[in-house]
């Protein structure tokens, strides 16, 4: 008796502790590609704005802002413009106390395709939000420090861990509760 009312409670938690941890992994997946994809907004908005003043003519340096921006440490958004070859022409982005050298790859992707968004990491603990885009002249590099995004990213993987053992404790419970009003099997007369 006692091992069918086990079945009976597996049986009952099973499918839904399934159904919980797929919604909660699916949350989790949604509002982390929001977020990090969020990231893109406004180095986009910053490379898009370069581009068009290189366009009219401006000259690099005045395009990409003040700085350094040391990355390392700085949530603070940089800008980079290099030439049709990959050659730095102006930064206001830094690394270490070095202007911030984008490697080549990014750069020729954004030539290929029109546009290149990417996650860089250009040395342990450094993680920036990097979008490139081709101008007239050679390419345009915007990003930002990921840090603060992967902070909160962090948080809410905390919460909906611990939502997903509340849910799973309610879920066993409630697997336990279901089995308990559940009518016993009691032998029955066999009708003639």
């Amino acid at each position: 008796m006692r091992s069918q009312s086990l079945r009976r409670a597996v049986a009952f938690f099973l499918p839904s502790a399934a159904a919980l941890t797929l919604a909660i992994g699916l949350t989790y997946v949604a509002v982390q590609q929001d977020l990090r994809i969020g990231a893109d907004e406004i180095p986009q908005r910053l490379a898009e704005d370069a581009i068009r003043a290189l366009d009219a003519n401006a000259d690099p340096a005045t395009v990409v802002g003040a700085g350094p921006v040391g990355i390392e440490t700085s949530l603070d958004p940089f800008t980079a413009v290099y030439d049709s070859q990959g050659t730095l022409l102006a930064s206001n982005g830094a690394l270490d106390g070095r202007s911030l050298a984008v490697p080549r790859g990014i750069q020729r992707s954004a030539e290929a395709t029109g546009r290149d968004a990417v996650t860089w990491q250009p040395r342990q603990g450094v993680r920036v939000a990097v979008v490139a885009l081709p101008w007239h002249g050679g390419t345009v590099v915007a990003g930002r420090s990921l840090r603060s995004i992967e902070t909160r990213i962090d948080q809410i993987g905390a919460l909906l861990l611990l939502g997903w053992l509340m849910g799973s404790a309610i879920v066993a419970g409630m697997a336990g509760l279901a089995v308990w009003v559940w009518p016993h099997d009691r032998e029955r007369p066999i009708a003639s």
